[in-house]
């Protein structure tokens, strides 16, 4: 069985497709899913559909790309993250690419991410573009070895995926690994222990080849899983295997 470690099922054109999505999940054998939270004003309907599912989570933060609405204070992260089927805290971290004018801004809301992840023991999801120095610098600085968490869509060097693995941090590759183009992202996912690797869609986004161009959706991920495989030389089994022992291991609410 496969997992999806990170997804938007709650974007419309995802959930308009009501239970033909989760068919296709099933018949991919995608056992798992985390739909991922990016601001709180849209949390409760990332909630609900895990509420609906047995196998679905969620994650509660604010995405460093969204900056209207709700900010996300201590308190409030604690209170949201008490629910049942919240298994981390993000998607958080810093964007420079879109937002190059605001970097203080965006520090300090990831700074009240990673000390909610501290007081609430949940591991983090992290984002990060343009950034990755400061990202790292940061985590290190605020303690999140304490609770680890995942880099999410990973697109940095092997250097950057060394340093966050010495902070706990796992590193997941989305259907971007699949893309001719993709050479760094390659050595990294062909380089880095198997123990601290995750596969995810990142849907509606990223569809992997074959599908690219194509709106993504979690029975897509064993694509992810089939190029880490052939990178390293191991059977689509192993990888599957792999990957879901991480997953549950870092999404520990999800054994439940």
């Amino acid at each position: 069985m496969f997992v999806d470690s990170h997804c938007h099922i709650d974007f419309e054109d995802l959930a308009v497709q009501g239970e033909a999505l989760f068919e296709r999940m099933a018949s991919a054998k995608v056992s798992h899913a985390v739909c991922i939270g990016v601001t709180l004003e849209n949390l409760p309907r990332v909630l609900a559909l895990a509420e609906s599912r047995a196998n679905v989570f969620a994650s509660v933060g604010v995405h460093p790309e969204n900056t209207e609405g709700e900010e996300p204070d201590l308190e409030r992260l604690q209170l949201l993250a008490a629910h049942p089927k919240v298994v981390a805290i993000g998607e958080t971290g810093l964007d420079y690419y879109w937002h190059k004018d605001r970097p203080e801004w965006q520090r300090e809301r990831f700074r009240v991410h990673i000390r909610a992840a501290r007081k609430t023991g949940l591991p983090l999801v992290i984002h990060t573009r343009d950034s990755a120095e400061d990202v790292l610098h940061i985590l290190a600085e605020e303690g999140a070895q304490e609770v680890g968490g995942v880099m999410h869509c990973f697109t940095e060097n092997l250097v950057v995926a060394e340093a966050a693995i010495a902070l706990g941090f796992y590193i997941s590759f989305s259907g971007i690994l699949t893309f001719k183009n993709a050479s760094q992202i390659k050595e990294v996912a062909a380089s880095i222990p198997l123990e601290r690797l995750l596969i995810e869609t990142d849907s509606p986004y990223l569809a992997p080849v074959p599908h690219r161009g194509k709106l993504n959706e979690p029975s897509f991920v064993p694509h992810v899983a089939t190029e880490v495989a052939r990178l390293r030389n191991l059977s689509i089994d192993e990888v599957a295997n792999a990957s879901t022992d991480n997953f549950f291991r870092l999404f520990q609410r999800a054994q439940a």
